[in-house]
């Protein structure tokens, strides 16, 4: 399986434009008020990230322009605001979220930000990773009994330049191997990981299929 290698990124957080802190407002309240509506059926493994870290992340990514193109995808988008965020530092973005409730959030909070970012209800995992899953039992948030979301979207994972997930603890590996085995050669992989805060790495090629060629 391909290796991914670590990046290091000197980050300097400072303020945000105006319509990321309208947009993170505007996310807080949506996000509140379904957790609230919600409390007797919680979704299982819903926990927004920090998202100034994350942005601030990823506008140094565009900024440095490390990523081979523009195209971003986020695995288990929620309430589809890194998504709305990469979308406004000019990717084009698109979520996929298994919840549907999370689903018509995230396309309330596009529409009224006038955000250009598209999500898709169904399941991240690809046709053929399954087997990926079925190393760990009790798995939280990596599910793939949805549809297939990739059919509804015309793409595959490896047709995408920078990838962001929110792995729960301890499935953290089976995310990183998913990203290996599916992801382009040269993308991005953002993860943020709570308290650790935020890791990118980027897909290299294996040595093996670089001797065979």
């Amino acid at each position: 399986m391909s290796k991914l290698i670590p990046l290091s990124l000197s980050i300097e957080p400072g303020p945000l434009p105006a319509a990321v802190e309208a947009l993170l407002r505007d996310a807080d309240r949506r996000i509140e008020l379904f957790q609230q509506a919600r409390k007797d059926t919680p979704v299982v493994g819903f926990v927004p990230s920090d998202f100034p870290t994350v942005y601030h992340h990823l506008a140094l990514l565009f900024e440095l322009n490390l990523a081979a193109g523009h195209r971003f995808l986020e695995w288990g988008s929620g309430a589809g605001v890194v998504a709305c965020l990469a979308a406004m530092l000019d990717f084009d973005a698109v979520g996929i979220e298994i919840e549907p409730d999370l689903v018509t959030i995230a396309n309330g909070l596009a529409e009224d930000h006038e955000i250009e970012a598209q999500f898709i209800c169904g399941s991240f995992v690809p046709e053929g990773a399954e087997d990926l899953l079925d190393r760990q039992e009790d798995i939280t948030w990596l599910r793939s009994d949805g549809a297939n979301a990739y059919e509804e979207l015309g793409l595959e994972p490896d047709d995408f330049d920078v990838i962001f997930a929110y792995p729960w603890p301890g499935e953290e590996q089976i995310v990183f191997d998913l990203f290996a085995k599916t992801a382009a050669v040269g993308a991005l992989l953002v993860t943020y990981h709570g308290q650790e805060g935020v890791r990118v790495a980027r897909k290299g090629r294996d040595r093996r299929t670089r001797r065979e060629r």
